[in-house]
């Protein structure tokens, strides 16, 4: 058990330094935070609404993590297959699932990272009024769980190809099937054919309803299990297509 903790650590350490040791994650933490300030201040009218809201900061992160994160995630496994440094990688005492596991827990501490530089505009809210902190701490928490979801997810589309930029595509698509899969245009389209479980069953994989009863400083066990069932099948995914690519 410790064995296998530690080679998962070993890989994860090895993908948090690959980040820092180029200018992509500071280029990427300064767009993520740059677009964060424009969307919450300039879009949703921060100051003009005139009370202390986080509802226009969080409402946002879904259509950021869309683009931004299959950027982080698109290189994680196309670049090890491409340079062939995954036979590297998987050695006898590191298996396919160390290495899965590694990977993801360095890509999400990433986006946490990112998520966590944003405390600027709570401080705001706090200095112009009196939010409700619970809340805000639940919005982060859903903002978190909902990366974590699209980290996993790129990992997926990032294992089914060498090629970065179509694993950058995949990624975008998954994404944007996962936020509008429950909005009413689509499930209003859905229903003028489909039977109605299924179109309950499209509208139950939308991040949207989970992400946004979090937001509003509900915490139900039902959507931390949602969006962890959405993590765990992901990783599950990539690993079976590493272990059919790799003939492990």
């Amino acid at each position: 058990m410790n064995e296998s903790l530690n080679h998962t650590l070993a890989v994860a350490k090895r993908e948090w330094r690959s980040y820092f040791d180029s200018p992509v994650a500071y280029v990427f933490i300064i767009i993520f935070l740059m677009l964060t300030g424009f969307f919450t201040f300039s879009l949703s009218r921060f100051y003009e609404a005139g009370q202390a809201d986080l509802s226009g900061f969080f409402m946002w992160h879904p259509w950021l993590y869309m683009i931004l994160v299959p950027a982080v995630t698109m290189r994680l496994w196309s670049e090890e297959r491409r340079s062939g440094t995954i036979e590297l990688l998987l050695t006898v005492s590191i298996t396919p699932l160390q290495a899965l596991m590694g990977k993801f827990v360095a890509a999400w501490a990433f986006m946490l990272l990112a998520l966590a530089l944003t405390f600027t505009v709570p401080l705001t809210a706090c200095y112009l009024g009196s939010p409700d902190m619970g809340a805000t701490m639940a919005g982060y928490l859903g903002s978190g769980l909902l990366a974590g979801a699209y980290v996993a997810a790129g990992m997926f589309t990032s294992a089914l190809t060498r090629n970065q930029v179509i694993s950058f595509i995949l990624a975008v698509v998954i994404g944007l099937f996962l936020i509008l899969a429950g909005y009413p245009p689509v499930t209003d389209l859905l229903a003028r054919w489909a039977p109605m479980w299924l179109v309950d069953g499209v509208a139950s994989f939308s991040f949207m309803p989970h992400f946004e009863a979090l937001q509003r400083g509900v915490i139900d066990l039902r959507d931390l299990a949602y969006f962890a069932s959405v993590m765990v099948f992901m990783l599950f995914a990539t690993q079976v297509v590493l272990k059919n690519k790799l003939g492990r």
